[in-house]
Order: C-alpha cells, then sequence, then structure tokens
C-alpha cells in the first residue's frame, strides 16, 4: 500500500485496515525502505491482521511517452502491474518487485528529464527482471518487445542461453 498526496492534496488522511476498515491501528515496526520511503508494518487492533504500508515524498510528476507520442503520467502502480504480471506464479516475493519499482522510479527521477519514453521504462524493467528471473524476463520482453512469432521468441531464449527445440 502507498500513500500519496496527490489524490488528497490538502486533506488530512486517516489510515485503515484494508480488512476490516477499523481505524484502531497500531505501528509495529519502521524502516527506510530507501532515501525516498519509509517502510510500516501496522497491526490492526480490532481484527489482529498486519499489514505493511509505505510512505513516500511526493516529487515533480514525470510524464511517460508513448509510442504514437500520446503523453501520460507516470503511474507506480501501472510500472508494478507489468512486472507483477511478468513475475506471475514465480518465486519471486513481493519485496522483490518492490525494491525493483523503487529502483526504475529512483533512476528516471534522478534523470535530468521531466518527460520520459516508454521506451526507457520498458528497458529498465528488461534490465532488472533479467537479473532476477528469465522467465520472468522472457514474458516480459514478449509483450514489450511485440513478438510476432515464434521465431522471435526463439532468438530472444537464443540470446540467453537457451536451446532450440
Amino acid at each position: 500500500m502507498f500513500l500519496t498526496g496527490s489524490e488528497n492534496r490538502g486533506k488530512v488522511v486517516k489510515m485503515i485496515c484494508p480488512y476490516c476498515a477499523s481505524e484502531e491501528l497500531k505501528v509495529i515496526d519502521k524502516r527506510e525502505s530507501d532515501e525516498k520511503s519509509v517502510r510500516r508494518r501496522r497491526e490492526c487492533l480490532k481484527c489482529e491482521k498486519r499489514f505493511t504500508t509505505y510512505e513516500r515524498i511526493e516529487s515533480a510528476d514525470l510524464i511517460v511517452v508513448k509510442k504514437e507520442g500520446r503523453r501520460e503520467r507516470f503511474d507506480r502502480n501501472k510500472l508494478k502491474g507489468g512486472i507483477l504480471k511478468a513475475c506471475e506464479k514465480r518465486p519471486i516475493t513481493n519485496e522483490t518487485i518492490e525494491k525493483i519499482v523503487d529502483e526504475i522510479e529512483t533512476e528516471l527521477r534522478n534523470e535530468d528529464q521531466v518527460e520520459i519514453p516508454s521506451k526507457r521504462i520498458g528497458g529498465l524493467v528488461m534490465k532488472k527482471l533479467k537479473r532476477t528471473d528469465k522467465v520472468a524476463y522472457i514474458r516480459f520482453a514478449s509483450v514489450y518487445r511485440e513478438f510476432a512469432d515464434l521465431e522471435s521468441f526463439e532468438n530472444e531464449l537464443k540470446k540467453l542461453g537457451g536451446k532450440k527445440r
């Protein structure tokens, strides 16, 4: 769960339990996730379930420039969703995925550009997934590179060291 102020600018936001909607919570652990975010482990005093929240400072909006020239605001959740889809049913922890998303977002925000080509983001995801899990990498690459046929897929496998059947 990420808390940002963009939707709630100027409003006081109450933390609620995602399971029972109670506002009676306690923080049981707090850690710096990276230099820009804080990870808090919380427990609901009503249903006693635990969950994690991440709080980060909101910085200037990044604009993603799509292939066809359309522009849209950078959406961290959309990035995470694409990575989650590639990592589905793979032995990759949520923390690892969160770390990948954090690293990519940090890298993008550290650039001196507000407008980022979607190709740049896709390249960063592929680089991170290639190091993390080859199957997740191939899944992402097949969508990102729009493999049109089996030959394209086999060529990518060869690059990874896979063998042609």
